[in-house]
C-alpha cells in the first residue's frame, strides 16, 4: 500500500510539473503575481544586503580618507616645518642687518672711525680677560684706540698685528676705565674683575650714593675714551661703590668700532712722565 502511494504522489507531481511547464510556454504571465510576491518576500533581505555593503564601502572609504589625511597632515608639518627655517633665517638676518646699521651709526657726526671689524675671539677661562678682532695696523689700528660696539665700550688694543690685533676687554684684571654716572657727575672708576664683572671705585668717599640700576659711561678724564660710552649698570652695592655688569658683553657682540684715541695730547701727558724745564745742579 505504501509504495502504491509513492507512486501516485510522484505521477501526480510529474502531471502538475507539466502542466506548470505548459501554462508557462502557453501564458507566460500567468505567473507575474507569484514572482512580485516573492521578490516582495525578499526585498528586505536584500536591502539589508545593500545597506551592509553601502555601510562596509563606507567604512573602507572612511579608513582610506584617514590615511589620505595623515599624509596629508604630515606634509603640511614638513611644509611648516621649513617654513620656521626660513622664518628663522630671514629674522636672524635682520638682527645681523640692524646691527651693522648700529656699528655705523655710532660715530655718526662725532668721530670718525678708524676701522668696523668683527670680534673674532674673547678669552673666557683665563684671569685674563683678551679679545681678537680682524683689523690691524694695515687697516689703521694702534695699540690704545678705543673699541666699541652698540652697546658700549669693549675695552682697547692693546697689541697690532698686520690684519688683526688683540684688544684688552673691560673686565681684565689690568683694565681701569674713567667713568660717571649718566643721571650726574658722580666720578669713579671702573676697574675689571677676572669673573667678567666690573667694580666701581668712588673718587670721593664717603657716603655711597650709587644705587641699583644706576648706569655708569666714560667720562672722558685721560683722554683715552671719548665722554659718553656705555660702560656698566651697578648690580650690586659695595662699602666704596659697587659691582657692575658689563653692556658690551663680547659673547653677545659680532662687530665692533675702533676709534680713535679722543685726545692725544692729554693721553701722551698722562702716559709720559713730567719733564722739568729747571736744569738741574
Amino acid at each position: 500500500m505504501g509504495l502504491f502511494t509513492a507512486y501516485v504522489v510522484a505521477g501526480l507531481g510529474a502531471l502538475f510539473g507539466a502542466a506548470l511547464l505548459i501554462i508557462s510556454l502557453v501564458r507566460p504571465e500567468t505567473f507575474n503575481g507569484l514572482r512580485s510576491m516573492a521578490a516582495d518576500a525578499a526585498s528586505p533581505a536584500g536591502e539589508a544586503g545593500a545597506a551592509g555593503r553601502t555601510e562596509s564601502q563606507g567604512f573602507f572609504e572612511a579608513i582610506a580618507g584617514y590615511y589620505r589625511a595623515g599624509s596629508r597632515n604630515a606634509e603640511l608639518e614638513r611644509e611648516m616645518e621649513v617654513a620656521r627655517v626660513r622664518l628663522a633665517e630671514a629674522q636672524a638676518l635682520k638682527q645681523e642687518n640692524e646691527r651693522l646699521k648700529a656699528v655705523l651709526g655710532l660715530t655718526h657726526g662725532e668721530t670718525r672711525p678708524v676701522a668696523v671689524a668683527r670680534l673674532i675671539g674673547s678669552t673666557s677661562a683665563s684671569a685674563r680677560r683678551i679679545g681678537y678682532i680682524s683689523a690691524g695696523r694695515a687697516d689703521g689700528v694702534r695699540p690704545g684706540m678705543p673699541v666699541t660696539s652698540p652697546m658700549g665700550l669693549v675695552g682697547r688694543v692693546l697689541e697690532t698685528g698686520s690684519r688683526s690685533a688683540r684688544v684688552l676687554l673691560l673686565t681684565d684684571s689690568e683694565s681701569m676705565v674713567p667713568v660717571r654716572r649718566a643721571s650726574d657727575n658722580l666720578v669713579a672708576f671702573a676697574e675689571g674683575r677676572s669673573d667678567g664683572s666690573l667694580r666701581l671705585r668712588l673718587v670721593t668717599l664717603g657716603t655711597n650714593p650709587i644705587k641699583r640700576g644706576d648706569v655708569f659711561v666714560t667720562s672722558g678724564s685721560g683722554g683715552l675714551f671719548r665722554p659718553g660710552i656705555a660702560v656698566g649698570v651697578a648690580m650690586e652695592i659695595t662699602r666704596d661703590g659697587a659691582i657692575a655688569q658689563v653692556l658690551s658683553n663680547p659673547a653677545a657682540t659680532d662687530f665692533v668700532t675702533v676709534e680713535p684715541i679722543w685726545q692725544r695730547e692729554g693721553y701722551e701727558a698722562v702716559r709720559s712722565p713730567p719733564r722739568s724745564d729747571t736744569p738741574e745742579e
